[in-house]
């Protein structure tokens, strides 16, 4: 039996562990980086371990510094997670090699896996339907569109879609680049793209004794860069013969490699309901919150107990009622999807069930609480937010409810994204194919929650002068700005939204706000009469960005400074980092002509390259950056002068 088992990953996934361990009586051990060191993973388990550094490649992908620290720390087992070293055949059989228990597939099955060349030619051997693979160069034009894919890894990194061959030659290269440095594998290769298929997975489970489960299946269509944003189950395509044909497939997917632990099979599915398979992950997926809501099961317990020999009853428990997972990441959508980095200053999700299992509820998985700071090494996910409801419609409507009433303070995020997408027509209709962005505009999708943030920019001019009261030394109880007789008012900027009042004795008066009373303000709560209708607003400031939450959507301000620094501003064609990253690869130099969108350099930042292109048409007359040169957000990277 499992004593001590050691967690080799991080945030979310190791507390999730740890969480399964705890109601278990297993302990527990964590590693962390130097950057990690004060995340809730790190002080949640019973024992924690170092890892040096910062960079992945120094800390949790090096397999020799964890399993001294399993030895250091006392434990007899190892679950890897998801990501990092958990699809790694060298790194389980390290783990079985230094007597240990491995919670995962055999190495043999990972590594039969682990290549998406090799592993669909098993598959089609198997009697699984795949995709042609394709030789990219020996690619025509009746080949198009296509989807470059890296042989190793997966998250939607070392992927390209090509829809002209003039641009198949960079994104080959560019995949290349971006697999090797994920995965120490440049290995692509090429198939067909479905441009509106629909991404099924089927959750298998396997144990020693020749017994494959196919717990359910999830549609997980909605995805950016090929990475998964929205997860549900079970799927609004399949009906009951389709589910049939791919637990069957599932389970001669399993039972090709003899297949020991909880894995996926993923598959394509075209509008005509066939299927193709895409690869296995051999370990726990992101989204597997969905499965258990829907299933009632414990992956990771049933993990464990595989792993300690457990024989599985003949048959799965079936699947009742709808589930729906998002991924709130700290990145922009509107910007490119820039990831975002700096501390979490709070994280309040509403109405979470905190011993929510099975049946109508909310479940938080997250990584981070109040004060964490999240930083550039590793992805931008900040948490998953899972709804469970006895029907589809009714789960997407307390998902998006728990969404717009977060408190999420300190970073960007794509929180009014999910929401969106949550209260769409088109995703309420069960049409939820990969071009789901392209067909509904990312314009439309990634729109403000609030769509006029005029009043909750006066709440917050009301909070700060309740502020600048309750700090005042002396006659702290006047209103701010107050006069014996009446005087200009107060100004107050925010962005571009200027909000000019005075606190009188007949009470608030606002410009444009001839309707608005105020009842109440103190320094983190306004409450506001609006023709008759009372709304609050709770507003928390840090440095110059305030945050108002209310029942109208999240508001994010940046408060105006009354003088500005003249020598603040940036020479003109100026081009900064827009997040701190790793400077990957540079195309021009300094006298270089060129166009608008060529691009200049790739940034890469939480584990995804960014492309860095030419504004308009005109001269590089400055590179300010090199190969592999760390930024910060901000730092000038190249100035274009533009062609007169």
């Amino acid at each position: 039996m499992i004593q001590n088992l050691l967690v080799a990953n991080r945030g979310e996934i190791a507390r999730r562990v740890f969480r399964t361990c705890r109601d278990a009586g297993i302990g527990t051990v964590a590693v962390f980086s130097d950057a990690d060191a004060g995340l809730p993973h790190a002080t949640e388990a019973g024992t924690a371990v170092r890892l040096p550094g910062n960079a992945p490649s120094e800390t949790y992908l090096r397999s020799d510094l964890l399993i001294k620290a399993a030895a250091d720390a006392g434990a007899d087992a190892v679950h890897p997670g998801y990501g990092f070293l958990s699809e790694n055949a060298g790194f389980a059989r390290a783990v079985l090699d230094a007597g240990l228990t491995w919670v995962g597939p055999p190495p043999e099955a990972i590594e039969t896996m682990g290549s998406k060349v090799e592993s669909k030619r098993l598959m089609a051997a198997a009697g699984v339907p795949v995709l042609s693979e394709l030789d990219p160069a020996e690619v025509t034009e009746n080949d198009l569109p296509l989807l470059v894919k890296a042989s190793a890894g997966g998250g939607g990194r070392g992927m390209r879609v090509v829809r002209a061959l003039a641009e198949l030659t960079e994104a080959v290269e560019g995949a290349r680049a971006e697999a090797g440095s994920a995965f120490g594998d440049s290995t692509v290769f090429c198939e067909p793209y479905l441009e509106a298929g629909r991404h099924i997975e089927v959750q298998v489970l396997a144990d020693r004794h020749g017994t494959v489960w196919a717990l359910g299946e999830r549609e997980c269509s909605i995805q950016r860069r090929h990475q998964k944003v929205v997860e549900e189950a079970p799927s609004p395509l399949v009906d009951p013969a389709m589910r049939a044909e791919l637990f069957d497939a599932a389970r001669k997917a399993a039972k090709a490699i003899d297949y020991v632990g909880a894995g996926t099979v993923e598959f394509l599915a075209g509008p005509d309901g066939r299927f193709y398979f895409l690869e296995m992950n051999t370990r726990l997926q992101v989204e597997h919150p969905v499965t258990e809501c829907t299933t009632g099961v414990d992956l990771v317990s049933l993990q464990l107990q595989v792993a300690e020999g457990l024989k599985l009853a003949a048959d799965p428990p079936q699947s009742t009622g709808h589930a729906i997972e998002v991924r709130l990441y700290a990145e922009d959508p509107a910007e490119g999807w820039q990831p975002q980095s700096g501390t979490l200053h709070q994280f309040e999700v509403p109405d979470v069930d905190l011993e929510f299992e099975h049946g109508p509820g909310l479940r938080l998985d997250s990584g981070f609480v109040d004060g964490s700071v999240i930083g550039v090494h590793y992805d931008p996910m900040i948490a998953k937010v899972i709804a469970w409801a006895p029907t589809r419609n009714e789960a997407a409507r307390r998902l998006a409810k728990a969404l717009a009433g977060a408190k999420i303070h300190g970073l960007v995020t794509n929180r009014d994204l999910l929401v969106n997408i949550l209260r769409h027509n088109a995703f309420l209709a069960g049409e939820t194919d990969t071009a789901f962005f392209d067909r509904h505009g990312l314009d439309t999708l990634a729109q403000p929650l609030n769509s006029d943030p005029k009043l909750s920019a006066l709440a917050a001019a009301l909070a700060d002068s309740a502020s600048n009261r309750a700090e005042a030394k002396t006659l702290g109880r006047l209103p701010s700005g107050w006069r014996n007789v009446r005087s200009a008012v107060q100004r107050k900027r925010f962005g571009d939204i200027e909000i000019g009042y005075a606190l009188t004795r007949d009470g608030l008066r606002a410009e444009g706000f001839d309707d608005v009373a105020l009842v109440a303000a103190e320094p983190g709560r306004v409450v506001l009469d609006v023709a008759g209708v009372r709304r609050a607003f709770d507003v928390a400031k840090y440095g110059d960005t305030v945050y108002v939450d209310s029942a109208l959507g999240p508001v994010t301000l940046r408060a105006e400074p009354r003088f500005g620094d003249p020598d603040a501003a940036l020479a003109a064609g100026s081009l900064v980092a827009p997040m701190p990253g790793t400077v990957v690869r540079v195309a021009v130099s300094t006298g270089d002509a060129v166009k608008a969108g060529d691009p200049l350099l790739w940034l890469e930042a939480m584990k995804m390259e960014h492309r860095i292109s030419a504004p308009a048409d005109g001269v590089v007359t400055e590179l300010s950056v090199q190969t592999g040169q760390q930024v910060e957000v901000g730092t000038v990277l190249v100035v274009v002068e533009e062609k007169q």
